[in-house]
């Protein structure tokens, strides 16, 4: 299990952090190579994501639900499951955003497997934290 925190910064209010952090169709593809293949509900999405590790490209597909939100602390957990499209590991993460009025914090507890692993825990880390990084600055923007 691997587990980062980054804090980030939008400038905007609050209400609007909120908004867009439950709009899986506008966030998913805030992730470097993520983007939504369907919605399936009103609060999950079937997605993908393409990987760089180095030399090699992964490619993971799977679903990202919205699993908890807390409107009064503007709290959300998103769940995201996904496999390797061609292999046998995967890639599932609880992502925990608290927001406050510009931004917030980001926690997220990931579990790899398969090739991505057999990188290495410190090769992993810095991909995640360099993917979470870029998020946290495409956010802004949406």
């Amino acid at each position: 299990m691997v587990e980062l925190d980054h804090p980030f910064s939008t400038g905007r209010p609050l209400e609007e952090n909120w908004q867009a952090i439950l709009d899986l169709e506008r966030l998913v593809p805030c992730v470097q190579g993520g983007s939504v293949l369907e919605k399936t509900g009103p609060d999950s999405v079937k997605a993908e994501i393409k990987v760089k590790m180095g030399a090699m490209s992964l490619t993971y597909a799977g679903t990202v639900t919205v699993i908890e939100q807390d409107p009064e602390q503007h709290r959300a957990v998103l769940q995201v499951k996904s496999r390797e499209t061609k292999g046998q590991g995967h890639a599932n993460a609880d992502v925990t955003f608290s927001l406050a009025d510009g931004g917030g914090t980001i926690h997220t507890a990931a579990q790899i497997t398969g090739k991505a692993a057999s990188m290495g825990e410190g090769v992993m880390v810095s991909v995640l934290d360099a993917l979470i990084n870029d998020f946290t600055q495409n956010l802004s923007n949406i």
